[in-house]
């Protein structure tokens, strides 16, 4: 892919240097910082397409920079950490990254990785031939997939792009089936690894922030042995 700007923020300057030789042999234009504030900076001031981000950094720690970007950007994100307990996983997961790969890791992995992102970042943030795509209306509920909002009642519900992606795909199609396989491959672009963890926490926390707790009819069904589908 030409004209692809990655950015890589890692205090491990033979890493990210190593990363970068890879990435430059695909033909993507990289950047490297070595901290969390120059990675904001960068961010700020130049087009970014992807991020390749390490957790623990100095000045500002790879959370704290995953949080304030999704703020504004919705480029994505790949973690890249020596963390490698679930907890961490599952936490970069669920503050806006896209992908978790832990240290250490194989350069080919990596590119793979980082293709299948741009290459679904690409599809769906395509230019549109149908300027105006009709919302999804479900009783309170409203989704915009020109807009990528959620609103619940008139109120605005904030969601990653992925867990977008999963509530889109699921409630364009009420009452089908999806697989957590299915899930993976169509959100994430990529084939399927162990993703199944993945899907579940984002599914986890798209309940919450849709207040499942508090329905007695739930929007998000899980079929036990099968998959989910969406039962709006």
């Amino acid at each position: 892919m030409k004209n692809i700007s990655i950015l890589i923020a890692d205090d491990e300057e033979e890493i990210a240097e190593l990363v970068a030789i890879h990435l430059e042999k695909e033909g993507y234009n990289v950047l490297k910082v070595h901290n969390g504030e120059d990675a904001l900076q960068v961010i700020q001031t130049r087009s970014i397409d992807l991020l390749i981000l390490d957790i623990m950094m100095p000045k500002m720690d790879g959370y704290e920079v995953t949080r304030q970007i999704r703020e504004h950007h919705n480029m994505p994100i790949i973690f890249l950490s020596a963390k490698t307990s679930d907890f961490d996983k599952v936490h970069g997961l669920v503050i806006g990254a896209d992908d978790y790969i832990t240290k250490p890791f194989t350069p080919i992995e990596l590119v793979a990785r980082v293709n299948a992102q741009l290459r679904r970042f690409m599809k769906f943030n395509q230019p549109k031939v149908d300027d105006n795509i009709a919302n999804l209306e479900f009783g309170e509920i409203v989704i915009s997939p020109d807009q990528r909002t959620v609103s619940i009642h008139g109120e605005t519900v904030e969601l990653t792009p992925k867990e977008f992606d999963i509530l889109y795909l699921l409630a364009s199609h009420p009452k089908k089936v999806y697989s957590v396989e299915n899930i993976f491959q169509k959100v994430w672009g990529d084939a399927y690894f162990e993703g199944g963890n993945t899907v579940m926490v984002h599914i986890r926390t798209l309940r919450k922030k849709l207040g499942e707790d508090k329905r007695k009819n739930k929007l998000i069904k899980t079929v036990w042995g099968v998959g989910y589908t969406f039962n709006g």
